[in-house]
């Protein structure tokens, strides 16, 4: 195979990822030819709503996906935090590169810190895990959806007068947008979601030829880790849809996760951590989705349940 085609959304963002693994390809393999197909999803088109509100996170990748199942593309880059717990039979996780900084970071002026916000401050932030832990930090700020691309969100923050917005440092990183960062939380004060900081390079199983190109773009490490947020995500079945936070290190041969369950406006939030050996990765991460859910995010998830079920009046 001389040539690779790589399924992303159009976002500056997931075209800089695209772009980057592409790079990454092309150096380990000279002579191989990339290209991208664009697309824009759902999640890209319904802005007007929470996202919870409209489906979840699968909205970012289920048209991506089923281009790769179509043959429409050989392999598809998204943020992993992006991904629901199971993929579509064919498809795999073929390749997680090294990862990025995990972390949440607040864009404000200069000085400005979540500690630092006056009673009745208007924070934008897309994410129910940020607002979960935000609210519980501060309940006396004020949380406003503020959704689409990065830049798109920094831009309504300032033409809605807010004192600032929560994001993901990996995204404000890879597009060069430090400069607009006036904090970044550290993983005590903001778990970060599963996956958060890592690409997720997804292709066919049965395409031995791309699974071997992709191959060497695979850091161990970052996959010990993953293996283990992404058994939390599965055995908790969360998503968009629910508070959930989710974040592993690995140090050796040893892993340590730690994991949340709230209520959205902040008033209850589970948390835990557990530690074991690498091997051992998802077997950790089902062990503390059991921890949390005997704590409490059993009723949490309960009550989610009931609320997508009820009826529109």
């Amino acid at each position: 195979m001389t040539s690779l085609r790589i399924a992303t959304r159009q976002s500056p963002l997931a075209l800089w990822q695209a772009r980057h693994v592409a790079s990454l390809l092309t150096a380990r393999h000279p002579g191989l030819e990339v290209s991208l197909v664009e697309m824009t999803t759902a999640g890209d088109r319904f802005l007007s709503a929470p996202l919870s509100a409209v489906g979840g996170k699968g909205l970012f990748v289920k048209e991506i996906e089923q281009a790769l199942l179509d043959g429409r593309a050989d392999l598809a880059v998204h943020s992993l935090k992006d991904m629901t717990s199971e993929f579509p039979d064919g498809l795999i996780l073929a390749a997680v590169p090294v990862r990025e900084d995990p972390r949440d970071a607040f864009c404000a002026p200069a000085g400005v810190t979540v500690g630092s916000l006056p009673s009745g401050a208007r924070v934008g932030t897309s994410s129910l895990r940020r607002s979960c832990i935000l609210r519980a930090r501060r309940p006396d700020v004020e949380i406003v959806s503020v959704r689409g691309n990065v830049q798109t969100r920094l831009q309504r923050t300032k033409e809605m007068g807010l004192s600032g917005a929560l994001l993901a440092f990996a995204g404000l990183k890879r597009l060069g947008l430090e400069h607009v960062i006036s904090e970044v939380l550290s993983v005590e004060e903001s778990l970060p979601a599963v996956g958060q900081g890592v690409l997720a390079i997804q292709c066919r199983e049965d395409a031995a030829t791309v699974r071997s190109l992709l191959a060497p773009l695979e850091d161990a490490t970052t996959r010990i880790a993953v293996r283990a947020e992404r058994a939390l995500l599965a055995k908790l079945e969360g998503g968009c849809t629910v508070p959930l936070a989710g974040h592993a290190t690995v140090s050796g041969e040893r892993v340590h996760l730690r994991g949340l369950v709230g209520r959205p406006d902040g008033t209850l939030v589970i948390r835990g951590e557990v530690r074991g050996d690498a091997a051992d990765a998802e077997t950790l991460g089902e062990a503390l989705a059991d921890d949390l859910l005997a704590r409490g995010a059993a009723s949490i998830l309960r009550d989610f349940a009931r609320r997508s079920a009820a009826p529109t009046p």
